[in-house]
């Protein structure tokens, strides 16, 4: 059985309102546990995205 990798990046709005994209990959749960982290921080629209491998998200704005 073949072992697909899936990498996850995160965008989200910081308190004063600038659109943020994640410079790094994660794995989900790794992702899941950064977006509860910034969730917690205040920040605002978090979203966990899917990405290609060696590809990032890009910031909404």
């Amino acid at each position: 059985m073949a072992i697909t990798m899936q990498n996850f990046g995160l965008t989200w709005t910081d308190i004063d309102g600038t659109p943020r994209a994640a410079a790094v990959s994660y794995d989900k749960t790794s992702a899941e546990r950064r977006q509860g982290q910034l969730v917690a921080g205040g920040c605002t629209d978090v979203e966990v995205v899917e990405t290609k491998p060696g590809e990032l998200p890009q910031a909404r704005g």
